[in-house]
């Protein structure tokens, strides 16, 4: 069977497909059964917490990247009063414009509205507190419901943050105070530093609350979270955060699939949330479109998409996140690990 151009061959498209139907059965693709509707927009529970979180986040790092803060202000009170409850974050996103912008666009009762996360970069006790506490004046709360360690990519992250006098002390000390409900992590270099991240946590008693990772029709190809990390969360009860739909839009360079098969295909994998970039009202109108018309695939059609994007997902191509270091922001600025 020739191989048509840009393409797969049939008996390719067929493992492919069988693969798929197999990861249903264990319960890491097709959906979510505990999705529910609120509106116009699906709710999923985070894992153990019970929490109810739309299956749409909204990126903290874009609302740093709107020509004006007003227009930042504006995409979230739109997602807010449009159904979208989940609010991501980061200590270092713009250097602190992002927090600064969602902590004044949570004004006026938005706050108790939404889920609010963000996440720390500090590996030690003292220079994560610092920044616990930064992270709540920025965003004007004395709580976040999740906080999480930022850019788990590197092997001894997991010991540094597990060591005595290490982040998760500051954490924990933090979540004891009422300063945050929920603890979590995040990386997107290696599942296997994620797998380790989990391996320390239940060497030391610990059960995250949940854990973000890319989870995309790019990152099935090549070192997968999908395949290595989501069954380990799903049989852990472990809260998904898919990151990365679009590989911060270095997908869409391959001209394989569009903005919305890129996000229903995360959000038809067992994600509690995708969280998506939204840096203008015109993407945002986008993934709400997305999220209004997402309907469950079947193994078939996770197939074909995945197909489109094979040819050119092997290395990691347009993976830029695993591959380089341009996303990684404390590699860049070491100084912030503490």
């Amino acid at each position: 069977m020739a191989t048509q151009k840009g393409g797969v061959s049939r008996r390719e498209f067929i493992k492919m497909a069988a693969a798929t139907g197999i990861a249903a059965k264990l319960g890491v693709s097709l959906g979510r059964a505990d999705t529910e509707s609120r509106g116009d927009i699906p709710y999923r529970t985070l894992g153990w917490t019970g929490e109810k979180v739309s299956m749409l986040g909204i990126g903290g790092f874009h609302l740093g990247l709107a020509a004006e803060e007003q227009e930042s202000i504006q995409i979230v009170r739109t997602a807010v009063d449009q159904g979208i409850n989940f609010m991501d974050n980061c200590w270092d996103y713009n250097n602190g414009d992002s927090e600064l912008r969602m902590g004044k666009a949570l004004r006026d009762g938005y706050r108790d509205k939404v889920f609010l996360m963000t996440k720390i970069d500090g590996r030690n006790k003292q220079t994560a507190e610092a920044q616990i506490n930064e992270s709540l004046r920025r965003l004007q709360t004395d709580c976040v419901d999740l906080m999480q360690f930022h850019e788990i990519i590197r092997l001894n992250d997991p010991e540094r943050i597990f060591a005595p006098g290490g982040a998760l002390e500051a954490m924990v000390e933090a979540q004891k105070a009422g300063k945050l409900r929920y603890i979590g992590f995040t990386g997107h270099k290696s599942p296997k530093i994620h797998l380790k991240m989990l391996e320390l946590a239940a060497t030391n008693h610990f059960q995250f609350a949940t854990v973000q990772m890319p989870l995309n029709a790019m990152d099935a190809h090549y070192e997968s979270f999908e395949k290595l990390v989501l069954p380990e969360l799903v049989s852990r009860n472990i809260g998904v955060l898919g990151m990365k739909p679009m590989g911060s839009g270095e997908f869409l360079k391959s001209n394989t699939i569009t903005p919305v098969e890129y996000l229903h295909y995360a959000m038809n994998l067992p994600t509690s949330v995708v969280i998506t970039g939204c840096d203008s009202m015109q993407i945002l109108q986008q993934a709400l479109n997305a999220v209004h018309g997402f309907q469950p695939m079947n193994p078939s059609q996770v197939a074909a998409l995945l197909a489109k994007t094979a040819p050119v997902a092997g290395a990691g191509r347009y993976e830029l996140y695993k591959t380089a270091d341009e996303f990684d922001s404390t590699a860049k600025s070491p100084q912030w690990l503490g």
